[in-house]
């Protein structure tokens, strides 16, 4: 899976979590300031990407996790 593969995947996802279909996400989009994501929407979306990726997210992980291109990066790391 390429890295824009990814990304197109994980947006999606926080999409259809925050039922905005149309919402604008960029590697810059913070998960908290622009998208208001609280810790049980995050971890709720950490449990998607799980599922999604096949893999296990550690909660320790997630607290560097500010923005989408941090996201991506993690699991671009992860997966390849």
């Amino acid at each position: 899976m390429t890295k824009d593969q990814i990304f197109d995947r994980i947006t999606y996802l926080i999409r259809e979590q925050l039922h905005k279909p149309d919402l604008v996400i960029t590697q810059t989009t913070s998960l908290h300031d622009d998208l208001g994501v609280d810790s049980i929407a995050l971890m709720e979306f950490v449990i998607s990407m799980e599922d999604e990726f096949n893999l296990e997210i550690p909660d320790e992980d997630v607290e560097d996790l500010e923005c989408m291109g941090d996201m991506l990066n993690y699991l671009v790391g992860r997966l390849n």
